[in-house]
């Protein structure tokens, strides 16, 4: 899974991943942090596989990395992460090798994210479902405060 390293080293994922990381030092919800964007890619590939669906890993890993990638732009700017995120995105993916169709299908995820619409492709479906299941509600000490709705929140052990 070569291009998910070359994504992890790129400079420009680098300067927006530290960025983050400075913003969310002292927030006391859920972080966007590596270990996440690892968490959603690893529950994403399993749904793949246990549902049957054709979609290559490393297409899993490089959106999972990517998907949140813009969040320190809407924390600094207000612009939605989707949006602020896909933009990163292509440039980064513009300087690695993925086709056309495969660069879409990352941009469309990270822009379809935030949605639980059956009228996606399957990789934003998995890439969404995976990003609220890798949230442990239960555990969390903020869970009281937090503004996701009672029934977003997992407050037991996700499958």
């Amino acid at each position: 899974m070569k291009r998910v390293q070359e994504i992890w080293e790129h400079p420009l994922y680098q300067q927006n991943l530290k960025e983050l990381t400075q913003l969310e030092a002292d927030r006391i919800f859920c972080r966007h942090t590596p270990d996440h964007f690892l968490d959603v890619a690893r529950l994403a590939y399993i749904f793949s596989l246990e549902r049957g669906i054709s979609c290559p890993r490393e297409l899993i890993y490089c959106t999972a990395l990517l998907h949140d990638i813009g969040r320190a732009e809407q924390y600094t700017v207000g612009t939605p992460h989707d949006e602020a995120g896909a933009r990163i995105a292509e440039t980064i993916l513009s300087d690695l090798d993925f086709s056309s169709e495969e660069k879409e299908a990352i941009l469309s995820a990270i822009r379809e994210h935030r949605s639980s619409s059956d009228e996606v492709p399957v990789l934003s479906q998995l890439i969404y479902e995976a990003d609220k299941k890798s949230r442990n509600c239960f555990l969390c000490v903020a869970e009281p405060e937090c503004y996701w709705s009672p029934q977003k929140k997992n407050m037991t052990i996700q499958y």
